[in-house]
């Protein structure tokens, strides 16, 4: 399973299409993680075959998308969201929580446009900055899911 994760894209839909275009054919899933809500659907839209999910970030006004969301694809838990209700610019120590209390594998955030890629007490944790490039380069997420494991590897767009 490939999972591509982006985030913040802040009305750069240009940037969104670039990172579906490029992984149309390879990527089983594609994950906004919030501020370009509707950048990612716009953009989905036009890709009718592609299953795409998404949360809502500080930035998408009058959502109804959900501040997170969990998962299971290739028998891990995916817990996803923006950040910014577990206070990520102060610290993960709030994201890690909630993760573990819903007993995840993965978890996904965004917020801080600060790409990270970490294992940490036995949670693959992963920002995959900003596909705008707000604060830096564009970035983005790329995550296979194995029976070997989990491979994150952070893309520059």
């Amino acid at each position: 399973m490939r999972i591509v994760v982006m985030s913040d894209s802040h009305r750069s839909a240009a940037s969104v299409r670039k990172i579906v275009e490029k992984h149309e054919h390879d990527a089983d899933l594609f994950l906004h993680l919030g501020d370009g809500e509707r950048d990612f659907e716009d953009i989905m839209d036009l890709y009718p075959d592609l299953h795409g999910l998404h949360v809502c970030g500080n930035c998408d006004f009058y959502s109804a998308a959900p501040g997170y969301d969990l998962v299971k694809i290739g028998g891990k838990r995916i817990f996803f969201t923006h950040g910014h209700i577990y206070n990520v610019k102060f610290g993960i120590d709030e994201l890690l929580h909630a993760a573990r209390g819903l007993g995840a594998d993965i978890v996904l955030y965004g917020h801080t446009h600060v790409p990270h890629n970490e294992y940490i007490d036995g949670l693959y944790l992963v920002n995959p900055g900003s596909c705008s490039g707000m604060n830096g380069g564009a970035t983005y997420a790329v995550i296979d899911i194995t029976r070997a494991g989990v491979v994150p590897i952070l893309v520059k767009l």
